[in-house]
């Protein structure tokens, strides 16, 4: 039996359905062949999941603090089995939303694993996709395009095998029945440290060892000098330019050692547990890429600007082509692959305009280049600085650590990027990514009336500092 579609989404997740959705907006007969639950990593074992429980440890910040507010709680405590419960409660929720939205499209969604298959009797063309039931069934599915969208899983280190007990990743310490006393998180970047921060307000002892120079290597040098010092005076212990050594683990009585190399010098560490957090690894085996034209390099397909791979009618998007692995670059990646199928002239994306988001606490957020960037593009830059400590609202909610800073082309007064730490910046960030894409310059965030006492006002006063004129610095 076959099934012809206009097009067949292979993978259901955030960039998955967007992408159907879109299809179906415009007329197309879907399909989405999704072998785990509609929603994928970014629902189930990634982005909702991760923010519910760092939503749960700031919360249990908040009250254990409550007298900086005048609010007398007496002795909190922590149930970790509820906060599980809220967070799959949240996710169950999104699920169904998700569901609904596919029965809302007319989506036709196949629970098995799909694989491309090449030129056959079913189409001349290669791009028919065969899907494979748990018991054993399957059925051929014949569309006239394909969006291989199957995300990321994640990226493990040689020699350091996962045993989901003691070694674990984000999948298993989102399903932790209970705290473990002691984490050592091996990789400092955006998720090692959301984990860092909502481990140690839960009361479990962290140390970080990242192989960079620096913690969250990707964001400017200042906000990750900045980060550096807040866990530092929150207790946790960060180790940089240090590489762990496999070979050297030790199954202890109640959890694992294992050593380290810091520029020659031996480390060692013990812990209940090690978090493996060194990035994602895209997910092409075992989906029929061999049997299409689709190049892969350095362990991801390769694309233009449009998506399509070697085959023309096959596209691809999300964690599986590398880039920016965030859930909204794969939604906004499926629109674009889908207006082009349909004949449309969408817009290439622009990655630069892209903000990117750290939920820890404090927050990170940033769009745009780095100073450092900037400048190796040859632009001659300028910044602007402001701190939160002069900020009311900062203030009122009682999280004044960090800041905004600015990166403008001196000569053009282009703005070029946007850098924060600090309370709600994820939040907060939407106004830089809306200046970069209106192409604003700091003189019109200046002049924009930012109410008071807001947390944006930092924005409007940043703008200012950048010709060294804030208000209230």
């Amino acid at each position: 039996m076959s099934n012809e579609y206009d097009v067949v989404v292979l993978g259901g997740g955030t960039g998955g359905y967007v992408a159907a959705i879109r299809a179906s907006q415009l007329g197309m007969k879907v399909a989405v062949v999704e072998k785990g639950k509609l929603g994928g990593t970014c629902l189930h074992r990634g982005c909702i999941p991760s923010k519910a429980l760092l939503r749960s440890a700031e919360v249990f910040h908040t009250l254990k603090n409550g007298e900086q507010f005048g609010v007398v709680t007496g002795e909190v405590g922590i149930n970790f089995a509820r906060m599980q419960e809220r967070k799959q409660s949240i996710v169950d929720q999104l699920h169904k939303g998700v569901q609904h939205l596919m029965k809302q499209g007319k989506i036709d969604v196949y629970e098995g694993t799909g694989r491309i298959m090449g030129p056959s009797i079913f189409s001349p063309q290669a791009g028919a996709v065969t899907v494979e039931y748990a018991g054993g069934e399957s059925e051929i599915l014949v569309p006239k395009f394909v969006l291989i969208a199957t995300g990321s899983r994640p990226r493990t280190l040689p020699g350091l095998t996962i045993d989901k007990e003691r070694i674990i990743t984000s999948d298993e310490a989102l399903q932790l029945q209970e705290l473990p006393k002691s984490v050592l998180i091996v990789g400092g970047g955006v998720i090692g440290i959301e984990w860092a921060s909502l481990f140690n307000d839960l009361g479990v002892e962290v140390e970080v060892v990242e192989f960079a120079d620096r913690i969250l290597p990707l964001e400017d040098e200042e906000i990750s000098k900045e980060m550096a010092r807040l866990l530092k005076k929150r207790k946790i212990k960060v180790h940089t330019g240090a590489r762990v050594l496999p070979e050297t683990l030790v199954h202890t009585e109640n959890g694992v050692s294992i050593k380290a190399d810091q520029n020659g010098k031996d480390m060692e560490f013990t812990a209940d547990k090690i978090l493996v957090s060194v990035g994602r690894q895209a997910n092409i085996e075992d989906i029929g890429i061999n049997n299409v034209d689709a190049r892969i390099e350095n362990g991801v397909i390769q694309v233009n600007s449009m998506f399509q791979t070697g085959e023309s009618h096959i596209y691809a998007i999300g964690d599986v082509i590398g880039g920016l692995q965030l859930a909204h670059v794969a939604s906004h990646e499926g629109i674009t692959a889908i207006e082009h199928m349909a004949g449309l002239v969408p817009e290439p994306i622009d990655y630069t305009m892209i903000a990117k988001c750290t939920y820890s606490r404090p927050e990170v957020a940033n769009v745009g280049l780095t100073e450092t960037e900037a400048k190796n593009k040859g632009h001659k830059v300028k910044t602007g600085k402001f701190n939160f400590r002069a900020i009311g609202k900062a203030l009122v909610y009682g999280e004044h650590d960090g800041f905004v800073k600015l990166v403008v082309d001196e000569e053009t007064n282009d703005l070029l990027g946007v850098h924060m730490i600090g309370p709600h910046v994820t939040d907060l960030i939407a106004e830089g990514a809306l200046a970069r894409v209106l192409d604003a310059t700091p003189w019109e965030i200046a002049h924009t009336v930012h109410p008071h006492p807001t947390l944006s006002e930092i924005m409007g006063e940043a703008a200012l500092a950048v010709e060294g004129k804030a208000i209230h610095s």
